[in-house]
């Protein structure tokens, strides 16, 4: 009833300031306040009401009181201010006979996961009542005609009786033993078997680093656009991400300059994600060079997640940048979900290397954490041996002719091909991060332009603001359907945009 009466009272107070959603996330932008597109849909829907900080920001904004917002004009002030809630009476204790009504915890509040987000929701939605979508809003190989290789399906199903059991909780030997010369092979220093840990995918993993890592206000930075479950985690863990721009211009490069601008006392760590999701950005060399050297001259931990390393096309050479900082504590993420086609199966890997002396108490605590979890899904270790070893199967999509070769060609320029939209031809991955001209459209909200994309065409994606990046006038294609399906995608997207206006 609260969020209702809260929901209500917001719109009406919008309408009378003559505000958007947008022009509240950029006032609190302006404010130094976290306060997503995401936030303000799921307040404007009724889904949740804010807490307090958030609460007096709007009331303040929108020039009302957080009590009229709330419907509880009568001398609830005092329970705000002492902070014991900011959202129903219902989540006092109740009195005898009330229902007590239990809400998430406020440590989610600035989390965000729109990759799996509202407007997925609604895609589900329309599922339920008979829709057919096209979902191009997640990597996920398998429902468009990817499969696992013949020989790790086959080694799955005659060592599955051998995996009922627990494994140690870093992997096993053998999947550790695999990884351990792959990344020799990719020419990372320092590192034993006990380096290594499996996991759930390179998802758990992260989480785990995280939450090992950062204390209350530590500061880690964070490209934007991201993999937004950096981000997520990062917060989760009591961390700020900070957000550092990757340049277009550039080929989508990190900017260097905005990097050293955002560093603080605060700041832990640097995370790079290379291939880059969602851009398909694959970085030399030369740029990672410069990354290290600015980790080294502010002593900035790295980490390096690599998941598309081996779904590289143009004849370009994937370098992983801890080969390039012997000196440094670096943790490189990497795992079969996109090489081998088989995300269901979760297996996922970090490699620690470098200098682990200075990061020893560190490490405890992933040890700490990887042994609460007791292990990661031991059939999905029980392939690695076979799937990093032999004939690699993924090369063949990547050369001309190849599947992903010829489907990110094709995505490119149907994109590139309608007016109003630009856009840097991806060089990994199975992602391309279009551009739109928000003047021609008179586009404000990016969630809004793919939400109303997908009532009318039903077609599913991501806008740029789910991935962390502040303008909007970005979205993301995954390019995995066949091509007659993007070629239908493409025309169905031209035809929306040549009427589109915000």
């Amino acid at each position: 009833m609260v969020n209702e009466i809260f929901a209500q009272r917001l719109k009406a107070a919008m309408g009378e300031r003559h505000m958007k959603q947008v022009d509240l996330v950029r006032e609190a932008q302006e404010q130094g306040i976290k306060l997503g597109k995401s936030h303000v849909s799921q307040y404007v829907s009724g889904k949740t009401v804010p807490r307090e900080e958030l609460l007096r920001f709007l009331a303040e904004t929108l020039q009302v009181t957080p009590e009229w917002l709330l419907g509880r004009e009568q001398d609830h002030a005092q329970e705000l201010t002492a902070g014991t809630t900011e959202r129903t009476l219902s989540e006092q204790t109740p009195d005898k006979g009330e229902i007590r009504i239990f809400k998430k915890s406020t440590k989610l509040d600035h989390v965000l996961y729109d990759v799996r987000g509202p407007v997925v929701e609604e895609a589900d939605r329309m599922e339920n009542e008979g829709v057919r979508i096209l979902k191009l809003n997640i990597g996920n190989p398998a429902p468009f005609d990817f499969h696992a290789p013949d020989e790790v399906v086959f080694d799955m199903r005659r060592q599955l009786t051998r995996c009922e059991g627990y494994s140690p909780a870093n992997g096993l030997f053998a999947a550790r033993k695999a990884i351990m010369q792959y990344a020799q092979m990719k020419k990372i220093p320092n590192v034993s078997v006990d380096d290594i840990y499996t996991g759930n995918g390179v998802s758990e993993l992260i989480n785990l680093c995280m939450s090992a890592l950062l204390d209350d206000g530590d500061e880690i930075l964070i490209p934007s656009p991201d993999y937004p479950l950096w981000t997520a985690c990062a917060t989760l863990a009591g961390g700020k991400a900070v957000h550092y721009i990757c340049d277009e211009q550039s080929d989508w490069y990190p900017d260097l300059a905005d990097i050293r601008r955002k560093i603080t006392a605060r700041t832990k760590a640097i995370v790079i994600i290379n291939p880059n999701n969602p851009t398909g950005a694959l970085y030399p060399r030369e740029v990672l060079q410069q990354i290290v050297e600015v980790a080294r001259e502010h002593q900035l931990m790295i980490f390096s997640d690599e998941i598309y390393d081996r779904l590289v096309m143009d004849g370009e050479e994937h370098i992983s940048i801890a080969s390039l900082a012997p000196d440094l504590f670096c943790v490189t993420y990497s795992g079969l979900s996109k090489s081998h086609m088989v995300a269901g199966f979760r297996i996922g890997w970090m490699i620690l290397s470098g200098n682990k002396k200075i990061a020893a108490d560190y490490i405890e605590g992933i040890k700490m954490l990887s042994n609460m979890r007791l292990c990661s899904n031991v059939p999905a270790q029980s392939v690695v041996q076979t799937a990093l070893g032999g004939y690699q199967s993924v090369e063949r999509y990547l050369e001309p002719g190849g599947r992903i070769y010829e489907q990110r060609n094709y995505i490119y320029q149907a994109l590139t091909d309608i007016p109003g939209i630009t856009a840097v031809k991806p060089k990994a991955a199975f992602y391309i991060f279009p551009k739109l001209d928000v003047k021609k459209f008179h586009i404000l909200d990016d969630e809004k332009f793919v939400l109303d994309l997908l009532k009318e065409k039903k077609i599913l994606m991501i806008h740029g603001g789910g991935f962390n990046w502040q303008q909007p006038d970005h979205f993301r294609v995954v390019y995995l359907p066949r091509l007659e399906v993007l070629k239908e995608a493409a025309e169905n997207i031209a035809d929306f945009l040549s009427t589109y206006r915000q």
